[in-house]
């Protein structure tokens, strides 16, 4: 049996920001800001700021989902098996987001006790 993964979040990787108009977002955030624009997704756009990623999606949804920080994790699934073992509740357990060149992007939910989202995000490096 595996040693249980120890739980210390230190390092964010990702905000979420909820944009009106992905467009005006966009141009905002690209041309008048600066930041080096990374990709589209649907209805998401990112971009690089430092070394954490900034993600804009259009729409709207409840207050406490409008703002998401995303912690990088090197075992989500063992990280998942330790917090659910302190009984914390999570939104969606771990799941692959998407397959990228390099890698694969899993991700888990989990909400704080003001109902803040929070997001654990892991990238595994696909085999040669």
């Amino acid at each position: 049996m595996p040693a249980p993964t120890a739980v210390h979040l230190d390092q964010l990787s990702q905000i979420a920001l909820t944009v009106t108009d992905l467009d005006a977002a966009r141009a905002f955030y690209g041309d008048t800001l600066g930041m080096r624009f990374l990709f589209d997704a649907g209805t998401l756009a990112f971009f690089q700021c430092g070394s954490v990623r900034l993600m804009l999606t259009a729409g709207a949804g409840p207050a406490s989902d409008r703002t998401v920080l995303y912690f990088r994790v090197t075992d989500l699934e063992g990280l998942h098996a330790a917090l659910a073992a302190r009984e914390v509740h999570f939104e969606q357990g771990p799941h692959l987001i998407a397959r990228m060149p390099d890698h694969e992007l899993w991700m888990a939910f989990l909400r704080d006790p003001a109902g803040n989202l929070l997001g654990l995000m892991e990238e595994k490096k696909q085999a040669a």
